[in-house]
């Protein structure tokens, strides 16, 4: 089985976790909406599906083409002649999306065993994500 979807918006990457005064550890609000909105994204596409078995997961990061670039530089970024060399890291982009999947689309994203990642220049600045596996239920976990 197959699901792809899209998350809107920039392309964010997984903060790393805060501290209080007192020595507690809490996820940044930022990072919060977003596991939202990449769940959310998951759900309207999935409508219950998960994941049991091994999961292969290709994610495409496409970022804004600067406004204050020339047309010729802007026209050469949307054809894959110059990439982004921007944050976030693809590796932070790669943990919050499988971070935020936890639970909704699989019991823990240890199941993914293969995955790709690229960052492109677009017109509609968002992150889709193909997730593969070998079976699913509509089951709770």
């Amino acid at each position: 089985m197959t699901i792809e979807f899209t998350i809107p918006g920039v392309p964010q990457g997984k903060e790393r976790p805060r501290f209080t005064q007192n020595g507690s550890t809490y996820t940044p609000k930022k990072t919060k909406d977003y596991e939202k909105l990449v769940a959310w994204a998951y759900q309207c596409e999935a409508h219950g599906a998960k994941f049991t078995g091994t999961i292969r997961v290709d994610i495409a990061a496409i970022y804004p083409v600067p406004h204050s670039w020339s047309k010729r530089k802007q026209a050469e970024a949307i054809d894959n002649q110059i990439l982004p060399m921007v944050k976030p890291d693809w590796d932070n982009i790669g943990k919050i999306v499988c971070d935020a999947l936890n639970g909704i689309a699989y019991k823990d994203d240890a199941a993914i065993t293969d995955a790709t990642f690229c960052k492109r220049y677009g017109t509609r600045p968002c992150v889709a994500v193909r997730l593969t596996g070998e079976e699913a239920t509509r089951d709770t976990m």
